[in-house]
């Protein structure tokens, strides 16, 4: 839901380096669900956990819509482990704070269980959007990551948005952490990409021809009534309204901090990778919306533990050979980014334990019940 208004300037120090080296920044947002510190459900008091946030952080922390939700921002940088200290100090001083409040800090896409409805966050946009859209969002919040690269330009960045289309949905597959939703197995791996899709602007971008077109759509979509103004722009991957960046935003809130450095550096080496693309003149694979929508559907109900979608050949085929396909793709520019070391390790702790979606269920069905799975996904949010 968030609009992007965490993502925290790049320091002139950074923005030196960056430009010197020829390397891309790379800044994350995860948004978080707040639970009962006794019970599983969803605690409306993200009010009471601002009054305890340390002041340091507090400039990397905003509201999201619910009051069961808050959302953070890791400062922008090039090196992963800058990125994973920021992100773990984040996660370690926002589950601190919502001990103080009665809550725990949960890092999960939807809420796992039933409980009473949560309010909006005393906002005047969310109660317009609220008058507006009525009830797109229902429980207690859907919680996701957006990761924002370096790009030069808007032009270029229309380009590489082309270019990433037929990649999202094995990313989006790598970040299945929903499967649950009011006390039951969806059957989904990631539930909150289903019911994400209610509103009116979520889906992959589409095909674009330049800058000209991209500010056009939105300014369609505005005049239609299906959005309020550009932050509620919701497609898979746009170009941020407020920092020179590509925002990918297609993955739920990731249990760990190794599933989000992971996804974070693939993203990275794959907008790196593309980028040289469009400066060459390589055309991008035009896939057509239905299979980019049957795709991300697939994504949604399998993760990686089944079958993906093959832009390509149109066919499925195990989601991991998509994967190794797309490391295999990306790999010069993770080892450019010096991400290659870091990144292979991840990715083989991720085969090795599933996805969140994966590993929730392994919890479940050990103890048979969803507060067992929250007990772990709090444990998990917190770690480093």
């Amino acid at each position: 839901m968030s609009t992007g208004g965490t993502t925290t300037e790049v320091s002139d120090e950074v923005a030196r380096r960056a430009e010197a080296q020829n390397l891309l920044t790379l800044g994350v947002e995860e948004e978080y669900l707040l639970v009962d510190a006794e019970s599983p459900a969803a605690a409306p008091v993200v009010e009471d956990v601002f009054d305890h946030i340390p002041a340091e952080l507090r400039d990397s922390v905003q509201h999201e819509y619910w009051r069961s939700q808050i959302e953070v921002a890791g400062p922008p940088g090039l090196d992963l482990h800058d990125l994973w200290r920021a992100l773990g100090d984040l996660r370690h001083g926002l589950a601190e704070a919502a001990g103080k409040a009665g809550a725990r800090l949960v890092a999960v896409g939807a809420n796992p269980s039933p409980g009473p409805d949560i309010d909006v966050v005393d906002s005047p946009r969310y109660h317009r959007m609220v008058e507006r859209f009525g009830d797109l969002s229902p429980g207690a919040g859907l919680n996701g990551m957006h990761v924002h690269v370096g790009i030069p330009d808007p032009e270029t960045g229309v380009q590489i948005l082309n270019h990433l289309r037929p990649w999202l949905p094995i990313l989006q597959a790598a970040t299945a952490n929903s499967p649950f939703f009011q006390g039951r197995d969806t059957g989904y791996a990631s539930w909150r990409s289903v019911m994400w899709e209610r509103w009116p602007t979520v889906g992959p971008a589409p095909f674009l021809h330049d800058h000209a077109e991209y500010e056009q759509m939105i300014a369609d979509l505005v005049a239609t009534g299906a959005m309020l103004d550009d932050g509620m722009l919701y497609w898979y991957a746009r170009l941020s309204a407020r920092y020179p960046t590509v925002e990918v935003r297609i993955g739920d809130v990731c249990p760990t901090l190794d599933d989000t450095l992971l996804v974070a550096a693939l993203i990275r080496g794959l907008v790196a990778t593309v980028l040289t693309d469009v400066g060459d003149g390589r055309a991008p694979l035009n896939v057509p919306h239905h299979v980019l929508a049957g795709a991300h559907w697939r994504a949604a109900k399998d993760g990686l533990e089944g079958l993906a979608v093959d832009p390509e050949t149109r066919q499925t085929r195990p989601a991991w050979h998509l994967m190794r396909q797309l490391f295999d793709r990306i790999r010069p520019e993770l080892e450019r980014h010096g991400d290659l070391e870091m990144v292979t390790v991840l990715l083989g702790r991720l085969r090795a334990r599933g996805t969140g979606a994966a590993r929730q269920r392994a919890v479940h069905a050990g103890g048979g019940d969803i507060a067992d799975v929250v007990d772990w996904l709090a444990d998990h949010t917190r770690a480093r």
